[in-house]
């Protein structure tokens, strides 16, 4: 039996709230399955311990709408690299017409899809839904990301995980200003949690962060942050799966703490709670003052509203 996979979304925090849904496949049919991914899912450092994975495609086509598989001619080369691999069936977490007619000429005798056309979905629900008419099974939303058990311990020594020590997380990052919370608040917070309890940071940020790094880094706290800036998302894995919680803003390194199996205090700020933050038990949400789960969403512009204390008291809770 050979499945793909599609999931064209872009991200990690994406790529992550679809796995129970892989997951579900590849256990339904005893088969791994192959995915048909963009490239900055990451899904090639995520899953790469993942005995569901076969294999990973990668989706030639970025957010301007450029790459060798975009247009008429981009959609016959990714015909013809489907239709080499003479797959049994297809699930499409999508609700396009090029993907359905890609699916009938690469000669895939089962097809499910979302409905045509939907242009309004919840990220999470919709996808369940479609599982659980394809397979008739109701599965757990919660995402899990598998490591292999040496890098965990290998990690745990090369970064000194001192049992004396509460190891966070802190996700400074975000796909854009608006959703990010100030850095000068994630310092100040890290400055009173390592007063109330030795602590160690694992700062999760990339290659943009360097200005966000640097006030991190120099800050009262340096000589007990760990920094992320260098590392592939692989390398990143086994740490945080060694920290105690993840504390940050609605971004890829939450989605990827929560299918760790760590506690999770996530800042919305402008993104659907509903969609990013109600799928995993391990997520707990502040969300800016005056508004609730239900409206805090695209656009609400609310960074400036997030109120410190809160932040500091549920932290301190998780912490304990």
């Amino acid at each position: 039996m050979k499945v793909l996979v599609i999931q064209q979304r872009m991200g990690i925090g994406d790529m992550i709230i679809f796995l129970p849904y892989i997951h579900a496949i590849s256990k339904k049919f005893q088969s791994k399955v192959s995915l048909l991914v963009k490239k900055n899912s990451k899904a090639e450092e995520l899953f790469e311990d993942d005995d569901h994975i076969e294999e990973i495609i990668n989706l030639d086509i970025n957010k301007n709408n450029f790459g060798k598989h975009t247009g008429f001619s981009g959609f016959f080369k990714l015909l013809k690299e489907i239709k080499e691999k003479k797959f049994d069936k297809i699930f499409i977490f999508n609700s396009s017409v090029r993907y359905l007619l890609l699916a009938k000429l690469a000669g895939i005798k089962s097809i499910n899809q979302y409905p045509l056309f939907l242009k309004k979905n919840n990220l999470v629900l919709t996808a369940k839904e479609l599982i659980k008419k394809s397979i008739k099974e109701n599965i757990s939303t919660q995402p899990i990301l598998y490591l292999d058990h040496n890098k965990i311990e290998n990690v745990k020594n090369k970064y000194k995980f001192e049992k004396n020590f509460k190891h966070i997380c802190i996700g400074f990052s975000a796909s854009g200003p608006t959703k990010r919370w100030s850095i000068e608040n994630y310092i100040k917070l890290a400055e009173i949690l390592n007063k109330n309890k030795l602590c160690k940071f694992y700062l999760a940020g990339g290659r943009n962060d360097e200005i966000l790094f640097n006030k991190f880094l120099n800050s009262s706290v340096s000589n007990i942050c760990v920094s992320f800036k260098d590392l592939s998302i692989s390398e990143t894995l086994p740490i945080i799966k060694n920290c105690d919680i993840y504390i940050g803003n609605d971004t890829g390194w939450l989605h990827i703490a929560s299918a760790l199996n760590k506690k999770c205090l996530a800042l919305f700020v402008d993104s659907p709670v509903q969609a990013y933050g109600k799928y995993s038990a391990n997520i707990s949400v502040v969300v800016p003052e005056g508004e609730t789960e239900e409206t805090t969403t695209h656009n609400t512009l609310g960074k400036e509203k997030i109120n410190f204390e809160k932040v500091l008291k549920k932290s301190l809770e998780l912490l304990n």
